[in-house]
């Protein structure tokens, strides 16, 4: 299935703070993405009825199997495209903010083709 862009921002969001939290709320969201409450609550809903997210019984959002997948795919554009703009001499916040915009719409064919030239100049 396919995202919008803001759908997968949340995915990603959701995401990252689980990794420094088990207990992600909507607050957190909407802190973390300076969004508003009802504008968090529309859209974890719009996730929910996809299947990518859930809410437990204490209200904490969780990644659903099909979430976290998609959210580490959308993780990994923003990490390595940032890491590419970083080297290519950007600031490190406008190399994250340019890779946000960009890790939505690049094709997996480009994506990947970065990711092996990366790869290469690595380990060179």
């Amino acid at each position: 299935m396919a995202l919008q862009e803001s759908g997968e921002m949340y995915l990603e969001t959701i995401y990252v703070l689980s990794q420094t939290s088990n207990a992600v709320r909507g607050i957190d969201i909407a802190d973390h993405l300076g969004f508003s409450k009802p504008s968090v609550s529309r859209a974890v809903g719009l996730l929910k009825d996809e299947g990518l997210i859930k809410k437990d019984a204490e209200g904490y959002y969780k990644l659903t199997q099909a979430g976290e997948v998609m959210a580490k795919r959308i993780y990994e554009r923003h990490t390595v495209l940032t890491t590419l703009f970083i080297n290519l001499g950007v600031d490190k916040e406008t190399a994250s903010e340019d890779a946000c915009r960009i890790e939505h719409y690049i094709s997996d064919k480009t994506f990947d083709a970065i990711k092996a030239h990366m790869n290469q100049h690595k380990s060179n």
